[in-house]
């Protein structure tokens, strides 16, 4: 008898609990084979955010509990495993795309009103006329001016539908009048070729800002005119170019090595390898070709890097690249969200794998980006440290090392800290906006002036000169300005040139001042007084 009193409190309060259990989760509509799943882990979460929509106190959002879980989940795996929010997969997706549906205008917030910076060559807006500094006062009788609208509201009103049309009421200053134009909506490329030139007579110069789907078209076009004007070798400039997709970069690698050369292979989880090969179609094959990087190119631009060192083609100049040797895929989650999830490591032709170590977790991995600064290997090539085991040879018996990072054939120091400072006045945009005010002015003064004369004669003046200080100074931005006068009035003038001309003349007066290319100039005299040294001995 008592072992019946024993048995039947604890059935009883087994009953209760399962009761309580399946009480709670009958509010939720589910199927006993659903409640009973044998996939605890996912019905674990599941069940979570059903108990806080249903059960708990206060109202909650548990769209951004959901957000924060994702995001903690993938904070658990490698740095570049990511979530993108549905807010975001626009922007991401025109991004990568390489194009969305605008009026093709590039614009500043000038005293509350939209300013034209220029328009794009050939564009929606530059074919009905409109011209950099024309003020648009409207938008579809939508007021733009005199109000606080954030920049993205702004580019939403211009941005829409392929197709549909805009009106817009336009002032312009140099002319003293307003006008009404109706502009239709075209693609809108985002380049990821920012600029081309002429390095020398015969070295073409290209540089590309990311790998999106548009890349390899554009590199393609932008080859062809370079060589059309003489190019015989190129420089391929993937400083700061983060990546982007495999493919894309593979295609680029493709123009650069002959048939048949392994251009990387993927290892994923199961060990399952796939090889990447070159094929016959490239355009640029036996031709010299040096390719930049620096700290910040990472991921394909890594892979065109690895490629071509390993199979001793052209040379590599700069710093060590910033080591990212992992592949994501964007895998769409239902609800208009995506992740960017790791799925395989990329090795380089010689099978090393350059991806720097993040087992300490993420913080560790981006402090790993700023150590490199502390521990000297920015300004000396000696200082950067590199593991035997990871040790590697090209056919040709060049040593390359795996892991963390491309290391460049040839090493450029980063410039000092006055140097980096005046480089971020310049690429943050600070500069550009001085300019901008500077031409509110008057533009007029530079209405007759051609292209090819403001590269050759133009020079920034000291009075621009000292404005700029004072506008930097109002900023609490303190270097000193005078001990690289020279090279604040070269950004000065690619700016100007930028906003009047085009982002090519901005590179090309850029580049002037650009200790890499003007390594590249010095590495290629060599080579062809070494080859005419040698052609002498040969007919002696």
């Amino acid at each position: 008898m008592k072992k019946h009193n024993y048995i039947f409190p604890s059935l009883l309060a087994l009953a209760i609990a399962i009761g309580i259990f399946i009480g709670g989760k009958l509010h939720f509509n589910d199927t006993p084979e659903k409640l009973f799943s044998t996939n605890s882990k996912k019905d674990k979460l599941n069940r979570l955010i059903d108990y806080i929509d249903y059960e708990y106190v206060d109202e909650i959002d548990t769209d951004s509990i959901v957000d924060v879980t994702v995001n903690n989940i993938l904070g658990k795996l490698d740095p570049h495993s990511v979530y993108i929010p549905r807010s975001e997969m626009q922007e991401v997706a025109e991004n990568m795309k390489g194009d969305f549906a605008g009026i093709g205008i590039s614009f500043n917030k000038f005293r509350d009103t939209v300013t034209v910076v220029r328009t794009i060559e050939n564009g929606p807006s530059d074919r009905k006329g409109i011209q950099a500094g024309d003020k648009i006062l409207m938008a579809n009788q939508d007021t733009l001016y005199g109000k606080r609208i954030p920049n993205s509201a702004l580019v939403n009103k211009l941005k829409g539908e392929l197709g549909t049309k805009v009106a817009l009421k336009v002032f312009r200053k140099s002319e003293n009048r307003i006008f009404d134009v109706s502009v239709k909506r075209d693609v809108v490329p985002i380049r990821s070729v920012d600029a081309k030139y002429m390095l020398t007579r015969d070295i073409g110069y290209m540089k590309i800002n990311r790998f999106a789907e548009s890349t390899f078209n554009e590199f393609r076009k932008s080859l062809y005119l370079l060589q059309k004007r003489g190019a015989k070798k190129l420089v391929l400039d993937l400083r700061d170019n983060p990546g982007g997709y495999l493919g894309i970069a593979e295609k680029l690698a493709d123009e650069f090595l002959e048939e048949g050369k392994l251009i990387l292979f993927t290892k994923n989880k199961k060990g399952k390898i796939k090889k990447a090969f070159a094929t016959d179609k490239g355009s640029f094959e036996g031709k010299p070709i040096y390719v930049l990087i620096n700290e910040r190119s990472a991921s394909a631009s890594e892979i065109i890097a690895g490629a071509l060192q390993d199979n001793d083609i052209g040379t590599i100049v700069g710093r060590r690249s910033f080591g990212k040797g992992l592949v994501q895929r964007e895998m769409d989650l239902g609800d208009g969200s995506a992740v960017r999830l790791t799925v395989s490591r990329y090795y380089t032709p010689t099978g090393r794998s350059i991806q720097k170590s993040y087992a300490n977790g993420h913080k560790d991995y981006y402090q790993r980006f700023t150590e490199r600064y502390n521990s000297g290997e920015m300004v000396s090539l000696d200082s950067i440290k590199v593991v035997d085991s990871l040790k590697f040879q090209t056919p040709k018996g060049k040593v390359v090392y795996g892991g963390g990072g491309i290391i460049p054939d040839i090493f450029v120091p980063i410039g000092s800290n006055e140097e980096q400072a005046i480089l971020s006045m310049d690429s943050s945009g600070l500069m550009g906006q001085f300019i901008f005010r500077y031409l509110e002015i008057d533009r007029s003064r530079f209405k007759d002036y051609p292209r090819y004369e403001f590269i050759d004669e133009y020079r920034v003046d000291d009075i621009l000169f000292e404005r700029f200080i004072d506008f930097t100074l109002d900023r609490k931005i303190k270097i000193d300005f005078y001990a690289h006068e020279n090279q604040i009035k070269t950004y000065l003038k690619a700016n100007i040139a930028e906003q009047l001309y085009s982002v090519d003349l901005a590179a090309e007066i850029r580049g002037s001042h650009d200790k890499m290319l003007k390594r590249i100039i010095r590495l290629d005299e060599d080579v062809m007084l070494t080859e005419k040294a040698n052609s002498l001995s040969t007919s002696d």
